[in-house]
């Protein structure tokens, strides 16, 4: 069981964006199809928990922790739905089909790798 979540885990990024983006599809699939709308509020809502649970067992940092913890949130909360990928305007699911380059519209250079 120690090599599941442990609470050093919950407060790295990686663990905490994985506890995040696992009890966000979790629950939205509970929800069901209503709850595809309701996804990226549960995630930040998740996320900010985690981060001022975190902050709150931090005993040498100041009063600035809480601020901290909210760019944190933020933080685990992009990594958890990568929202840190490229702008969606340069985002292609697939190449380009032969039709487009043929009527002129070239594949963009910078394409989504998700």
């Amino acid at each position: 069981m120690n090599d599941l979540f442990t609470w050093a885990a919950l407060g790295s990024l990686a663990g905490a964006s994985a506890a995040t983006l696992l009890a966000t599809n979790v629950i939205g699939g509970l929800i069901g199809p209503s709850g595809d709308k309701a996804r990226k509020w549960i995630a930040i809502g998740i996320a900010l928990l985690l981060s001022y649970v975190t902050a709150a067992f931090a005993d040498d940092a100041g009063g600035e922790k809480w601020i901290i913890a909210f760019f944190n949130a933020l933080v685990i909360f992009s990594a958890a739905l990568g929202v840190n990928q490229i702008p969606p305007g340069n985002r292609q699911a697939t190449q380009a089909s032969p039709t487009q380059v043929a009527q002129g519209r070239e594949p963009r250079i910078l394409r989504s790798w998700v």
